[in-house]
């Protein structure tokens, strides 16, 4: 049975302890981090990928798996439940609020910005908060 991470027309919003009031690009570092792998995927291709394309793509680069690797490491990847984006730092470090589309394709949005607040006010989208850092 393959799992997802994928959402449809579902904005997750920035999480209650996220440190941050105004988004912030993840830092460059000597090895990519998590954050930056995932800001650079979406953000310079936004509704371009769905959430499972954007946590295995992430997934196979920190593991060095090669092109013709992908298709089976991929199976056995979604073969258990993986995070969703819920658990992302973009929304519980940096201040971004993560959109999934109709197709489920994802996009980022700065916890600043006006789209970030129509997402909130609109009814048609499914809220979810991303997942706190620390427990309460």
């Amino acid at each position: 049975m393959k799992h997802t991470t994928n959402y449809i027309n579902t904005f997750i919003e920035i999480a209650e302890d996220c440190p941050v009031s105004r988004a912030e690009t993840p830092p460059e570092k000597k090895i990519k981090t998590l954050a930056l792998l995932q800001y650079e995927q979406i953000a310079k291709n936004p509704y371009q990928y769905t959430s499972d394309d954007v946590v295995f793509e992430c997934y196979a680069i920190k593991n060095d798996i090669s092109e013709h690797q992908k298709k089976e490491a991929e199976i056995q990847f979604f073969s258990k439940g993986q995070p969703c984006l819920r658990s992302s730092p973009l929304a519980k470090r940096y201040g971004f609020g993560i959109h999934h589309n109709a197709e489920g394709k994802v996009a980022v949005f700065p916890v600043e910005s006006k789209e970030y607040q129509n997402f909130l006010n609109d009814p048609a989208i499914k809220k979810v908060k991303a997942m706190r850092s620390k427990k309460i």
